[in-house]
């Protein structure tokens, strides 16, 4: 792994040190009520989230202001008086981030790398979820590996999964060997579903390259017993590339530098940036889970924030 400098931090990269960080940025963010927008996917929703449970605590005799739904009839017939099912609020929701960081995450033409907006999502989840006292976990996975961070409560498990995020994503370079492996993103899925067993908040942060009806499929299994947010990443360039400048795309062996400047290069690529981030967003959604988008050119603690608001609605 090679040194990163201090002017790639946040912008190309992300380090252990970066992510810890947004632990301060984590308790500015609070669930109100705003929707987002500027958005592809703005004001939209599939599902709300379960929220909480109760768990089952005792059956007691029955005192006036208890709920009637919880009578329970067999047992207060056979003692001769009502009887009441007592429960108590679920406090524990574990959370596991499924963060793409593959060499389609390393790209960018604005704030950020993709890959560096999918790590610190991530990172301020993790954060949250530490303090409000529940566990958090991850899978994190580029083109050839996938690394789990079982879900725990304490520090040191969120500092393992932030030490995940930055070696997977430091690991990416554009003169990287590695092959562009869009099944990869099903593999990591996979792995999700021997982690989150029940009553987890699955959130799959990705630009969900290679996404396919088996992808949907594993999704649709993620949320028979989870509440799942599929997070989209993207950059504005997927919308209407620049009228100007140049980039080199690269997949591993072969580089290509595109002049943003020629019209002749310009306008069929917006097109066809712009006709994939769609069939995406047209794929996810199918899914059935709530899905929001976030740019690579606003700050991610602020649209954290209006995907919190999606959240406080969609629970409301």
């Amino acid at each position: 792994m090679s040194t990163v400098k201090a002017s790639d931090i946040g912008t190309v990269y992300v380090t252990p040190a970066h992510l810890a960080r947004m632990e301060y940025d984590a308790r500015r963010l609070r669930a109100t009520p705003h929707r987002p927008h500027h958005s592809v996917l703005a004001g939209r929703h599939a599902s709300r989230l379960r929220g909480r449970g109760l768990n089952f605590e005792e059956i007691r005799a029955y005192v006036p202001g208890d709920d009637i739904r919880h009578l329970d009839w067999k047992v207060s017939l056979r003692v001769g008086h009502a009887m009441v099912r007592s429960y108590t609020e679920e406090r524990d929701r574990p959370a596991l981030f499924v963060v793409d960081q593959r060499m389609s995450m390393f790209y960018g033409t604005r704030r950020a790398m993709k890959s560096v907006v999918a790590a610190e999502v991530a990172a301020l989840g993790a954060w949250m979820s530490f303090q409000a006292g529940d566990r958090a976990g991850a899978v994190v996975f580029d083109d050839s590996q996938i690394h789990s961070v079982r879900a725990r409560r304490s520090r040191s498990s969120v500092q393992a999964v932030l030490g995940a995020l930055a070696q997977s994503n430091q690991a990416l370079r554009a003169d990287s060997p590695a092959r562009i492996n869009p099944a990869q993103l099903d593999g990591a899925l996979r792995a999700a579903l021997h982690l989150a067993t029940h009553d987890y908040l699955v959130c799959i942060v990705s630009d969900f390259l290679g996404a396919d009806e088996q992808t949907l499929q594993l999704i649709r299994e993620l949320a028979t017993h989870n509440d799942v947010v599929a997070v989209l990443v993207f950059d504005p360039s997927a919308r209407a590339v620049p009228d100007n400048g140049k980039i080199v795309v690269t997949e591993g062996e072969l580089q290509v530098e595109l002049d943003f400047g020629r019209k002749t290069i310009r306008e069929p690529l917006s097109a066809m940036f712009d006709q994939r981030l769609q069939q995406t967003v047209a794929l996810v959604q199918r899914c059935g889970v709530p899905t929001l988008a976030i740019d690579t050119e606003q700050p991610t603690l602020l649209q954290m924030a209006r995907m919190l608001g999606h959240f406080a609605q969609m629970r409301g």
